[in-house]
């Protein structure tokens, strides 16, 4: 892989190579073949993965940092983080501490761009140099226009695993039941929970993103209970341009996006009863919902568009190039 960029950059003679993900196919020996030709490097940290050899921070339905700011990060081993596989997981570990040593993630990256500042003070946290990384966060690239939110239904768009939040939105559902509907869109491993819904609550499985921007446009709030860090979802970008409300867990980046009593309501990662309890302020102050709806709308138009995203990105790879 290393040759066949390294050719690649010779043809085309980039000023800025730009990566997403190198892990597994790529690996880091794109950003040797970047140095090799002279080429500017810069990676989006999409996930956790040069801290965590899962790269989530999260096992066994909790958030984990145990081998975050570790030499080796033997936690993530011993408990075969890495899809449930101990050699994979020695693998993925092997990696991150080959490259630590070699000095690839701090000599050979020249911005790392973390999705918001939550993800950057971990990367810090887990010795990235903090000089190396800025924040430049997601964005749509079309405006789906602001919706009536007049159907009468929460909303929860994600997949159905377990640090999605999706046990506890259900367990909260539980004691609202018929007060107020709850649409849920998505597939994924806890699919089986579709048939233990309590009342009230309608799974409407996977759809199109076109299909979710019109449920958005219609529900009068999403539900984000989230139980790890996320990065910096999409669905809450949607949900914003829709002027779409947002009731989410009030830990990592989520807490950092969605701001209390302004773009929407926070409440406990994993807590049941104050998701409950938030749900039901929201159900009692429909006329502070509405608002909130506007500010979320303010908000993409201020952060969230293409235009804004274009000169951030912009002043990056000028950054990364050193003009």
């Amino acid at each position: 892989m290393r040759d066949q960029l390294r050719r690649l950059f010779a043809e085309q003679r980039p000023n800025v190579a730009h990566f997403h993900n190198t892990f597994p196919l790529i690996s880091p020996s794109a950003y040797y073949a970047a140095r090799d030709e002279g080429v500017a490097v810069v990676q989006t940290l999409h996930n956790y993965r040069l801290l965590c050899p899962s790269s989530v921070l999260f096992r066994d339905g909790h958030i984990c940092e145990d081998c975050l700011g570790r030499a080796i990060p033997w936690p993530g081993v011993v408990h075969a983080c890495y899809r449930g596989s101990l050699p994979a997981s020695a693998v993925s570990a092997a990696t991150l501490v080959l490259h630590r040593a070699l000095g690839t993630w701090t000599h050979l990256v020249d911005v790392y761009v973390a999705l918001t500042e939550f993800a950057r003070q971990k990367f810090i946290e887990g010795g990235l140099p903090a000089e190396k990384l800025v924040v430049k966060p997601n964005f749509l690239a079309d405006d789906p226009g602001v919706g009536m939110h007049e159907g009468g239904f929460a909303l929860f768009v994600g997949r159905l695993a377990p640090e999605k939040g999706i046990v506890t939105l259900l367990q909260a559902w539980a004691s609202i039941g018929t007060a107020y509907p709850l649409k849920i869109v998505g597939s994924g491993p806890l699919e089986a929970l579709a048939h233990q819904l309590p009342p009230g609550v309608e799974l409407l499985g996977q759809r199109s993103t076109v299909s979710v921007i019109k449920l958005m446009k219609e529900a009068s709030f999403l539900i984000f209970p989230s139980e790890w860090y996320e990065g910096f979802p999409m669905t809450l970008v949607e949900a914003f341009a829709t002027g779409l409300p947002v009731l989410a867990s009030s830990h990592g980046s989520t807490a950092e996006i969605v701001r209390d009593h302004e773009t929407g309501r926070v409440f406990a990662a994993g807590d049941s009863d104050e998701l409950a309890a938030t749900v039901n302020w929201a159900l009692l102050h429909p006329s502070e919902v509405t608002e909130m709806g506007r500010a979320a709308r303010r908000e993409f138009e201020t952060k969230y568009t293409p235009g804004q995203n274009y000169e951030r990105l912009m002043d990056i790879y000028r950054r990364a190039v050193g003009t």
